[in-house]
C-alpha cells in the first residue's frame, strides 16, 4: 500500500537524483485571480518532468536478476525519458514503447538518453498493450507509468518539497493523467495537512479521471486530440482511483483554448516553458474554473517536454484567440493612394502592421479591385473590436479571419 512513509523514503532514495525544482511566487497571476499563485516548476526537472521521480524509486527497488534482464515501459514521453535516464544511471537496459503521434522531441531525447524507442498505436493505452505483448515475450520487467504504489511514492515527493517551501499553503491544482502523479501528492499532503485541499486538473478533451472521480468507478473515455498530450489517458489506474477518491477533494476539467492561453502567459510573463499537460493546472485558475480568492495556491508545472514547432503554433494562435493579432482582408480599388489611405486609417487606431498581402489576380476579385490581407499587432480583442469598427465606418468592408470572429 501507499503510505507518508513510504514518500519520504522516496524522497531520501531521490536525494541525489532530482533537483528540488523553485516554488516561484507570480504577482502577475496573483493580482489576476485575487489569491497568492505559486508555481511548482517540475517543467525545470531532470528530463524536463517529475516523471523520473517515480520511475527511479520503482527501478531502485528491482532485484539484481530483473536490473540485468532489463526493463520495457510505454510512456508518451515523459515517463520513457524518466525510465531512460533512471536504466543509464542504474545500469538497467530499457526498451520504451510510444504512440506513433508521439512529439519528436520526446522520442529522441529518449533515445539520446540511451533507450531502444519503439512506435506503435495511436494513443497511450495501445502503446501500453503492445509494451505488455513484448514484456512477455522478452521477459522484461514492466515500468508502469502511474498505476504503481512506488511509482507514485516517487511522484509524491513533489508534495513534500512543496509543504517544506509552503507551509501553509491552502490549496495545490495537479494535472490528473493516470493518476499517479496527484494521488502521490494528494495523500503526503492531506496525511501532512489535512486541511489542505487538493484539486485534479484534465483536459476536457480527455475526462477519464474526472468522469471517474464523479462517478466513483473506473471509466473509459476515448480522448480526443489535445494539446494536453501527456495527460490524455483513457481510464485511470486500478490503484491511482481509490487514493484519488479518498484524499483528492475534487477533479475539474479546462478547455484547450485556457490550456494554450496558460502556456502563452506563462511564457511571456513568467519565462517558462511548459506544455500543455503542465498547464492544465494554472489554465485552471486564471479561467475561473477553480476561484481561490485569498488563498495561497501553488499550481504544478508537471512538464516542460514540448515540441518547437508545436511551441510556434500555440504562440500564434493564443496571441490570435486574446486578441494579441488581428487578421483581416478587404477590398481596394486598384488606384494609387488606396493603400495609403487604408493604412493612415489603421494608424489613427495606434496598430502595428505585421504583414501586408496586396493581391490583385485572384478568382472572383472584380476587374480593378485589389485584395489587402493584414496582419496587426492589436493589444487586447476590444482594441480589435474598434480596429474593426473603425475601418467599416471609414467604408471598408472588413473580413476577420475565421479564428477571430467568435471573440470579436
Amino acid at each position: 500500500m501507499l503510505t507518508l512513509k513510504a514518500i519520504e523514503e522516496a524522497a531520501v532514495l531521490l536525494g541525489d537524483v532530482v533537483r528540488r525544482t523553485p516554488l516561484l511566487y507570480s504577482h502577475s497571476y496573483s493580482e489576476s485571480t485575487r489569491a497568492q499563485v505559486y508555481l511548482k516548476t517540475e517543467n525545470l526537472q531532470r528530463t524536463g518532468s517529475f516523471k523520473v521521480r517515480g520511475a527511479y524509486v520503482k527501478m531502485c527497488h528491482l532485484p539484481p536478476e530483473a536490473r540485468k534482464v532489463g526493463v520495457i515501459a510505454a510512456s508518451g514521453g515523459n515517463h520513457a525519458q524518466g525510465v531512460a535516464l533512471a536504466g543509464r544511471r542504474l545500469g538497467i537496459p530499457t526498451t520504451i514503447v510510444m504512440p506513433e503521434g508521439a512529439p519528436l522531441s520526446k522520442i529522441m531525447a529518449t533515445r539520446h538518453r540511451g533507450a531502444e524507442v519503439l512506435l506503435k498505436g495511436n494513443v497511450f493505452d495501445q502503446a501500453q498493450i503492445y509494451a505488455r505483448r513484448l514484456q512477455r515475450q522478452r521477459g522484461l520487467v514492466f515500468i508502469p507509468a502511474f498505476d504503481d504504489y512506488q511509482v507514485m511514492a516517487g511522484q509524491g515527493t513533489v508534495a513534500l518539497e512543496i509543504l517544506e517551501d509552503l507551509p501553509d499553503v491552502d490549496l495545490l491544482l495537479v494535472p490528473a493523467g493516470g493518476g499517479g502523479l496527484i494521488a502521490g501528492m494528494a495523500l503526503a499532503a492531506k496525511e501532512l495537512r489535512p486541511g489542505l485541499r487538493v484539486i485534479g486538473v484534465q483536459a476536457s478533451a480527455a475526462p477519464a479521471v474526472a468522469a471517474s472521480f464523479r462517478h466513483g468507478r473506473r471509466e473509459t473515455h476515448l480522448s480526443s486530440s489535445t494539446i494536453a498530450d501527456g495527460i490524455a489517458i483513457q481510464r485511470p489506474g486500478r490503484l491511482t482511483l481509490p487514493i484519488i477518491q479518498k484524499y483528492v477533494d475534487d477533479v475539474v476539467t479546462v478547455e484547450e483554448e485556457d490550456i494554450s492561453q496558460a502556456m502563452v502567459m506563462l511564457l511571456e510573463r513568467s519565462k517558462l516553458v511548459v506544455e500543455g499537460a503542465g498547464a492544465v493546472g494554472l489554465a485552471a485558475l486564471l479561467s475561473g474554473r477553480v476561484r481561490a480568492e485569498g488563498q495561497k495556491v501553488v499550481a504544478l508545472l508537471s512538464g516542460g517536454n514540448v515540441d518547437i514547432n508545436l511551441v510556434a503554433r500555440i504562440i500564434s494562435h493564443g496571441l490570435s484567440t486574446a486578441g494579441r493579432y488581428l487578421i483581416l482582408r478587404t477590398r481596394l480599388p486598384d488606384r494609387a493612394g488606396q493603400l495609403f489611405q487604408l493604412l493612415s486609417r489603421l494608424a489613427e487606431k495606434r496598430v502595428n502592421i505585421i504583414n501586408i498581402q496586396h493581391r490583385r489576380e485572384r478568382l472572383g476579385l472584380p476587374l480593378g479591385q485589389a485584395e489587402v490581407e493584414l496582419t496587426l499587432e492589436t493589444r487586447d480583442v476590444s482594441h480589435c473590436r474598434e480596429v474593426v469598427e473603425h475601418l467599416a465606418r471609414s467604408g471598408y468592408e472588413v473580413e476577420v479571419d475565421r479564428e477571430q470572429r467568435e471573440p470579436l
